[in-house]
């Protein structure tokens, strides 16, 4: 056989080419688009819309706190690793520049040319002081004597005076200021408190007016300030105020080896995180140059770091707006599915003796979960708890329910994550109460976050002890529960329950363990065994099949196994909320690949990773992300769905569903860009909404029955 020239022989693709990945900080941006874009969304109710607005800023204001300044550290510490896109920290932070910058023009649009006059139809006005009657001046002046005032403090900046510490996202004034003696102009700074509501309601201030009642207005708080600077600067001249905002670095890094208790490292730490170095300056177009120059010199950033809008500045604050009273303009309520056979009265561990329980929330109430470890903390034959907890919110009763077990003799041990990210501060204070009630409480494991989601029951029974079981995708916290579509599986599995222990006895004393009987565990078997599942379906070639929904994928050596699984002929169909830094649809390495995002009423966060296995699945859910972290620097737990009919009632009624999703869909582009899926289908497509479909009693594991679909009230979940 004649040899090809060398020119014609097939060349194999390099996997490592960084033209196959997309940045992961330029993809977490085009994930921050789509959540602002579902603002000029006009299906959603206005006050929805709104909250789109304030969620796009307070999610881009933690990629400054958190994404941007690790890259900036980078460049400082003249480190240029690169991640397998190639791009070198400073090339990400011009390429971030830009695109934040493209979408302030959007994020302002959003604001003025369609929220803001459709607030007013509403009857929801957000005025200027101007725009206000003298007599509604007169209550407001009157609000800012009594209830603002007495908490301003203004802070002066000259040779006897250093640059006042500006904190975190604090909204300020910058006032200019001229001494009628001197003439001389003279810079000061008002802090706005964030005690204060940041839009005033004039309904509260003024019962009286002859309104309607659906009629509401509002004054941003910072307008009032600056309307009333000659209370704070008697005798002086009020030139001008222009708001501004700061963005600092808090991501802190935790000497965790150094450290004698780390629950006191984390308290110090928290406290540091209000001094971290500047990341991003916002300020109105209005603001003049020697304004601009001064704060960037005193904050010691570059004209880099400065954001100008017109828009008024942290537009989070419009939640609110959003918790107004006014339902019509707000998502219909609705009363999750309560599964008929939890309804009967009967011992939930009599249930799990009989069957498994999945319950795919915020469809499938929550309440299930809270009852199963409330029971433990009553049940007599229960002997102990061992739970790990991550984001557990405000008052979370399940937290109680572990206080009450100890109380009632049970040995409780729980871990608690203090170093779950924006959550420190709640985690430290619930751990504290947790210890004092006498729980063994453990930390966490150095260099790593604990992030599974995990809860065992060790119960004595006539036959012996028996370990019951719950694994979720999602945290133990009763309010994500009603936000978040998150998949909970409870047990009482031998192997689940062994497996469970075994991870307890890692969390909390010394282990080496590398195999467990059921469970994938990172970071000790998790890559090795998701790896070898790709590479199963890539020896199977085109009857390969694989379905994966997460919220991110980010690891390069998972996303090579993809690829290879693509080249061999294998369908990868993803469903991936946030970030991916993989390609789709290039010819010869990831054509079989597609990849759909779904954003929308509730934020996708449930992981399911489905491979076909030449027609004998094989499926597991849990806790952990396609990312490095995930993989290499936390505690993360999935599990197998080993029941055939549950296995394909999670295919049919959730991962087929996200995937018909022709309304919140947008396919991921090989260019790093997302288009609707329904432009994508030219109109062609039946409008097809997942959410909505699972909203209205489409349940996954335990369908409702015609009779429980009726019996459901319009009343809000619990």
């Amino acid at each position: 056989m004649t040899e090809l020239p060398a020119e014609e022989k097939l060349i194999e693709p390099d996997l490592n080419d960084p033209s196959l990945y997309i940045n992961r900080e330029l993809s977490q941006v085009e994930f921050n688009k789509r959540v602002l874009r579902e603002g000029f969304d006009r299906n959603h109710p206005l006050l929805e819309r709104l909250k789109f607005l304030a969620i796009y800023s307070s999610n881009m204001d933690e990629f400054f706190m958190v994404r941007v300044s690790g890259l900036k550290q980078q460049v400082l510490l003249g480190i240029n690793k690169r991640p397998a896109d190639g791009l070198s920290p400073r090339e990400q932070l011009v390429a971030v520049h830009r695109l934040v910058s493209e979408l302030s023009v959007e994020y302002t649009q959003l604001w003025h040319d369609e929220l803001y006059p459709q607030l007013i139809e509403a009857g929801i006005h957000v005025l200027s002081l101007e725009e206000m009657k003298r007599r509604q001046q007169k209550k407001l002046s009157e609000y800012f004597e009594q209830d603002i005032f007495p908490v301003l403090t203004p802070l002066a900046f000259d040779p006897g005076h250093p640059f006042p510490h500006i904190s975190n996202l604090s909204l300020n004034l910058a006032v200019v200021i001229q001494d009628p003696a001197t003439e001389a102009t003279r810079f000061a700074r008002v802090k706005v408190p964030s005690t204060l509501p940041r839009l005033v309601p004039l309904k509260r201030l003024d019962p009286d007016e002859l309104l309607m009642p659906t009629v509401q207005k509002f004054v941003w708080v910072e307008q009032l300030i600056a309307a009333n600077l000659d209370r704070l600067f008697p005798g002086m001249n009020i030139v001008a105020a222009y708001p501004f905002r700061v963005t600092r670095n808090t991501d802190m890094e935790i000497q965790e080896e150094e450290a004698d208790d780390l629950l006191m490292t984390m308290e110090e730490n928290l406290r540091q995180r209000h001094f971290g170095s500047v990341v991003r300056l916002e300020i109105v177009e209005s603001t003049p140059k020697d304004i601009r120059e001064l704060l960037i010199a005193n904050l010691q950033i570059t004209h880099f770091d400065v954001y100008t809008t017109s828009a008024p500045l942290g537009l989070s604050s419009l939640w609110e707006l959003h918790r107004l009273e006014r339902p019509e303009l707000k998502d219909a309520a609705f009363q999750p599915n309560f599964p008929s056979h939890l309804r009967s009265g009967e011992s939930i561990f009599s249930i799990l003796r009989r069957q498994d329980i999945l319950l795919h929330h915020p469809y499938d109430s929550f309440m299930p979960v809270a009852d199963f470890i409330e029971a433990a903390a009553e049940d007599p034959q229960v002997l102990a708890i061992k739970q790990t907890l991550y984001r557990v919110g405000p008052n979370p009763p399940i937290v109680r329910a572990l206080m009450r077990a100890r109380a009632n003799g049970k040995q409780v041990a729980v871990l608690v994550e203090l170093k779950a990210r924006f959550d420190e501060e709640s985690n430290i204070e619930w751990a504290r109460a947790l210890e004092r009630a006498g729980v063994h409480v453990v930390y966490g494991l150095i260099g790593l976050k604990t992030h599974c989601k995990l809860c065992l029951v060790v119960r004595r029974e006539r036959d012996g002890i028996h370990r019951y079981v719950h694994l979720s995708t999602g945290n133990y916290n009763t309010v994500t529960a009603r936000l978040y579509t998150d998949i909970g599986f409870m047990t009482r599995d031998d192997d689940f329950g062994s497996d469970a222990s075994e991870v307890f006895n890692y969390l909390t004393g010394y282990s080496r363990q590398q195999e467990y009987r059921k469970f994938l565990v990172a970071p000790v078997n998790l890559r090795r065994e998701l790896t070898a599942c790709i590479k199963q379906e890539a020896a199977l070639g085109k009857r390969g099949h694989i379905i994966i929904k997460t919220n991110h994928v980010v690891d390069a050596d998972i996303i090579k196994a993809l690829y290879e699984a693509s080249q061999a002929g294998v369908k990868i169909e993803m469903v991936i909320r946030g970030i991916c830094c993989l390609r789709p649809g290039i010819p010869g390495i990831s054509e079989n690949i597609s990849v759909l995002s779904v954003v929308g009423r509730f934020l996708e966060h449930s992981r399911i990773f489905y491979f076909h296995n030449d027609g004998d699945p094989t499926m597991y859910i849990g806790s952990a992300d396609l990312m490095p972290r995930n993989i290499e620097r936390r505690v993360e737990v999935i599990f197998p769905v080993e029941e055939p009919e549950l296995r394909q009632n999670i295919v049919d009624n959730i991962l087929r569903i996200y995937l018909r999703d022709t309304e919140k869909g947008h396919y991921l582009q090989p260019d790093g860009s997302y288009i609707p899926r329904a432009a994508q289908a030219n109109g062609s497509a039946e409008p097809f909404n997942s959410q909505n479909w699972l909203l209205n009693g489409h349940t996954t594991a335990q369908p409702a029955t015609p009779m429980e679909l009726l019996a459901k009230s319009d009343e809000p979940g619990e």
